[in-house]
């Protein structure tokens, strides 16, 4: 089953016949869902928010899709594009594409296809986590058995403290989002008397000796001053 309710999409399009549907069947497949309807509001969101998942149409009133994108690509942000337009020619789609565009969809789509891509993008980038049907969760190649405190990547058996596994479980179940320092802290200790940050750092350094080794792709990214990301795509750190 995929876990969808911690993805936050923004989608902006200026057709609101569109928007305002399409909102409501994201929001449906358990997708958190924030919509604009111009370019520079669109803008905004993107530079504000912390999306998993950017929806643009091409020719928006303000600013473009298209400028949209390649803003976010010019400060090294990777978060996933799809482009909806009507542009339909192989050079419109270069032209996406070259912005910096992850995939992109020619209107009129069937909603099948569409969804399709959300999901094929958010497997690409790491953020979509899926459990198995033994209760086993899973994000791009590591594997984690929770209850018996055991994670497995590229054939690697590895160990786990209660408190890696528990952190290792808050990190999978949220791929892909920004969790701060306290929320971590609340998370593993709750009504307990909670430890300070150090602990936190150090915690972490533990784990990605373990799930990190060698060559492996890095999975717990820093964002610092901030908190911590997990997942396997490369994520703006800053």
């Amino acid at each position: 089953m995929l876990t969808t309710s911690s993805m936050r999409i923004l989608l902006v399009d200026d057709e609101i016949e569109l928007t305002d549907p399409l909102s409501r069947v994201l929001t449906r497949e358990g997708y958190s869902v924030d919509a604009a309807y111009d370019g520079t509001s669109g803008s905004n969101q993107a530079q504000a928010g912390s999306y998993d998942l950017l929806i643009l149409d091409w020719m928006l009133p303000g600013k473009t899709g298209l400028e949209i994108c390649q803003e976010l690509r010019r400060q090294g942000k990777t978060t996933p594009v799809l482009f909806l337009t009507a542009k339909d020619t192989l050079d419109d789609r270069v032209e996406g594409l070259d912005a910096g565009a992850d995939d992109y969809l020619v209107k009129p789509f069937e909603l099948r296809e569409l969804l399709a891509r959300v999901r094929a993008l958010l497997r690409r980038s790491g953020v979509e986590s899926s459990y198995t049907t033994t209760g086993r969760l899973i994000v791009a190649d590591l594997e984690l058995d929770g209850e018996n405190q055991i994670a497995y990547r590229q054939g690697r058996i590895i160990e786990l403290s209660q408190k890696e596994s528990q952190l290792l479980q808050y990190f999978m179940e949220h791929s892909g989002q920004l969790l701060t320092h306290a929320q971590i802290l609340q998370h593993l200790w709750q009504n307990d008397e909670q430890p300070s940050s150090n602990v936190i750092a150090a915690l972490i350094r533990l784990l990605r000796r373990k799930i990190e080794v060698g060559s492996e792709a890095p999975l717990i990214h820093t964002c610092y001053g901030k908190g911590y990301r997990f997942g396997a795509a490369s994520v703006e750190l800053v």
